[in-house]
């Protein structure tokens, strides 16, 4: 007799099987880059993070080679304890002067963008509290917000009238906007210059995740930047292994936001160091990041293109004119199917499917990078043409 909770969990993921909502890891033998083998087979890939294509650069593998036989290849410890070294203090600093959310900003380390943004909704709300999320933000902000125990609200998206209602009327003790800036499913940027203002009539903090701006925005120094915003009650997180093209994250703001993280974020206190060889790689990368313009402009030549050939598709383009090229096909299956569709053809595109996305919004993700050539992006598009006639009604 088979045992009845095994029982349950193969019945649940049958279903989702059979709603076309399975996820499936996928094998990658060799570096990112606009083609990577997948599962013993070189595809034409826009299904990266690393949006300048710093990720297989010489000069970051370089740091991180010479950092490893330098520092070794382990931490050994959290950072409170022996696994701060030298080289994360050097990458801190960096990233606070290159960011800069305010006047005389420091920057704290994490391993991970989620474990950064559990640290600053988990240190900086609690009870009594009241948190304003976008609702389409990533899914560690709903999270941080959750464990928090503050009061949750999800506005609708990119709506400050909204927003500017439901802040006005609470009587919380510490008031929160969160929003990505660029937001990862639909890439569009949020109004960061009016959540702002909202910020500072009311009293609140503005967290902004950057995960997808920083390097890309504002000359690599982020949606901040591509704003000409500073301000002490912006708490900013950026990640650094998409546009960085390494691993981690970061948090600028404050000194005192910081000192803050550092006595009572649990997800900082209590995880062990990433490498230093990393720290060493992210100062290399953020070195190109703003050494720069070239790669951006090529970035932006291809989304341009990508976006004129995109719009004879049958399907919705979002308005996006960031890497995040979003074309919204509505049903899971049918997403997926075109997607299998287009791997046969030597293209790999994902398919994003709910709970990531809203229901009936299932669509291909296209991401671009810099290392794209613009012939792929031709190839992209015949491709997607193809397969457009075959599967559009």
């Amino acid at each position: 007799m088979s045992d009845p909770a095994i029982a349950e969990l193969a019945r649940a993921l049958e279903q989702r099987a059979d709603d076309g909502l399975a996820r499936v890891r996928r094998v990658v033998d060799g570096p990112q880059g606009p083609r990577i083998r997948i599962d013993g087979r070189s595809l034409l890939a826009f299904a990266s993070n690393d949006y300048l294509g710093l990720a297989n650069d010489p000069a970051v593998v370089d740091a991180a080679c010479d950092a490893a036989r330098r520092y070794g290849v382990g931490a050994g410890a959290s950072h409170l304890v022996v696994g701060h070294g030298a080289a994360h203090d050097a990458l801190e600093r960096e990233l606070a002067a290159f960011v800069a959310p305010c006047e005389g900003a420091r920057a704290l380390l994490f391993s991970s963008g989620y474990l950064a943004n559990l640290a600053i909704l988990t240190a900086l709300a609690s009870r009594n509290d009241a948190i304003f999320a976008d609702r389409l933000n990533h899914a560690c902000l709903t999270d941080g917000a959750l464990l928090s125990r503050a009061a949750l609200d999800r506005y609708p998206h990119g709506d400050v009238a909204a927003l500017a209602g439901r802040i006005g009327a609470t009587g919380a003790r510490r008031r929160f906007i969160v929003t990505d800036a660029v937001f990862s499913m639909d890439g569009d940027i949020a109004p960061l210059p009016a959540l702002l203002d909202l910020a500072q009539r009311h009293d609140a903090w503005l967290v902004v995740d950057d995960a997808h701006g920083f390097g890309v925005l504002g000359g690599g120094r982020g949606s901040l930047a591509h704003f000409g915003l500073r301000s002490d009650r912006i708490v900013y997180m950026g990640t650094l292994g998409k546009a960085a093209g390494v691993a981690g994250a970061f948090v600028a703001a404050h000194p005192a936001v910081i000192e803050t993280l550092v006595q009572g974020a649990r997800s900082y206190i209590y995880t062990t160091a990433a490498p230093p060889l990393t720290a060493e790689a992210l100062r290399a990368s953020l070195a190109l990041i703003g050494a720069g313009e070239d790669r951006r402009t090529h970035l932006a030549a291809l989304i341009a293109a990508f976006r004129e050939r995109a719009a004879a598709l049958p399907w919705k383009l979002l308005p996006s004119h960031t890497p995040i090229q979003p074309l919204v096909i509505g049903d899971s299956a049918t997403a997926v199917a075109v997607s299998d569709a287009l791997q046969q053809m030597g293209v790999c595109v994902p398919a994003i499917r709910p709970p990531t996305v809203p229901a009936n919004t299932a669509r291909l993700r296209v991401s671009l990078s810099a290392a794209h050539r613009m012939a792929d992006v031709h190839e992209l598009a015949d491709a997607l043409q193809s397969v457009a006639s075959r599967f559009a009604s």
